[in-house]
């Protein structure tokens, strides 16, 4: 990564980090504001670095109380439109309540200064981007859902679930690609304790479809990163997905398993570990959702929120390691909790790692299981044959 820049102002943590070409935003909101307030100064903050860099926006999730929403979406229109920045691009706001209870947690931005960026409509409403870097064609889509369709479209979730990715799949199409170029999607599923084995076996049914789910000895790995957790939309979807593509990636992408974790696939959710993108002189790594589960797909450590933590973060470092690289050099995280008194102990614990200003939001949901306490996904941008941070003061 080129620079990092890190803030404080009131409520907020402001962290900026630029590699070749992109640059990743998050602002997190660590202490109990109004949401309006929280808002206006993150994207105050955001657009006017956006401004100054001349880079545009290619995927954007907010992180909040749904009752919060209007909001939170006014003040950043009024931000983005005081500096010269169109409102109208899409984007993902998810019920990521905060841990005092309601709110704005946070916002991440992906941004970059692309040969050429342009929107994705669906049906004329805008439901992606995409953008040329170096030559390869990114796509992004967001929101996905199955009421993206029908609004008034109320059906099992399971059907939901398989709407939204054939949607998702039709869309890609039409922008001249498929699933097979999808390196990684986030996932919000509402209420996911209740129906997760549910949403698994259709996204297991259509990713043999699509072609990309591994049979009992395939050691490609095809399947993209991805994040599972609980997130409701404003629509009331049954599931909402964001997701990455990129265009003809199979000289630049790759997918990662975990040496210290079972393959998820192995045990019936469709995900790699990890997807490495590279472009130009840096890679960015895409870190799917993860919590403290061991390489027989066991969860560890039920009911001690410290010891989820620790594995957790070694966890995350062992994958980054195979890319020469470590924690440090997370550029963008959400962090999981399923209970608000255990943000602390996560601020505390990575701080004792030397992640003192870490680049996340942190948001209180159910994890996948019910005896899982903390998960987190990350993104990092690192330079591309660059040894990174070591992990050794991080394990």
């Amino acid at each position: 990564m080129s620079s990092v820049i890190q803030r404080r102002s009131g409520h907020i943590s402001f962290h900026v980090t630029e590699g070749e070409g992109r640059a990743f935003f998050v602002a997190s909101v660590k202490s109990p504001a109004g949401a309006r307030e929280a808002a206006s100064l993150s994207y105050t903050q955001i657009a006017e670095a956006l401004s100054a860099r001349g880079i545009v926006v290619v995927h954007e999730r907010i992180f909040g109380s749904l009752s919060m929403e209007h909001e939170v979406i006014s003040a950043r229109r009024q931000a983005f439109t005081s500096f010269g920045i169109s409102p109208e691009n899409p984007v993902t706001y998810i019920e990521g309540r905060p841990p005092w209870g309601k709110g704005l947690a946070g916002v991440v931005i992906h941004a970059v200064k692309a040969d050429e960026a342009w929107t994705i409509m669906d049906s004329g409403v805008p439901c992606g981007r995409g953008w040329r870097l170096n030559g390869v064609t990114h796509l992004v889509l967001q929101n996905t859902q199955a009421f993206n369709i029908n609004p008034t479209y109320h059906t099992s979730k399971s059907l939901q679930a398989r709407l939204m990715l054939e949607h998702a799949e039709r869309i890609l199409r039409e922008n001249g690609a498929s699933y097979k170029d999808v390196v990684r999607t986030w996932l919000y599923i509402s209420d996911i304790l209740a129906w997760y084995a549910g949403f698994n076996k259709v996204r297991n049914e259509k990713y043999g479809e699509f072609g990309i789910m591994p049979g009992p000895g395939d050691r490609d790995l095809l399947l993209p990163a991805s994040t599972g957790i609980e997130g409701k939309s404003p629509s009331g979807a049954a599931c909402a997905m964001d997701l990455i593509a990129v265009l003809n990636s199979e000289n630049c992408t790759r997918k990662l398993s975990n040496p210290s974790q079972l393959d998820a696939f192995r045990y019936g959710s469709a995900f790699a570990r990890a997807s490495v993108v590279r472009n130009g002189s840096t890679a960015l790594i895409e870190v799917s959702g993860t919590a403290a589960i061991d390489e027989h797909g066991v969860s560890l450590y039920p009911g001690d929120i410290r010891a989820q933590i620790d594995c957790t973060l070694d966890k995350v470092a062992a994958l980054l390691k195979q890319e020469d690289t470590g924690l440090k050099d997370i550029c963008s995280a959400t962090v999981f909790v399923k209970r608000p008194e255990f943000a602390e102990i996560f601020y505390e614990m990575a701080a004792a790692r030397g992640l003192g200003d870490f680049p996340c939001v942190c948001v209180v949901a159910d994890i996948c299981r019910e005896e899982l306490l903390f998960e987190i996904d990350a993104e990092a941008i690192v330079k591309a044959g660059f040894k990174g941070s070591s992990d050794k003061g991080d394990v």
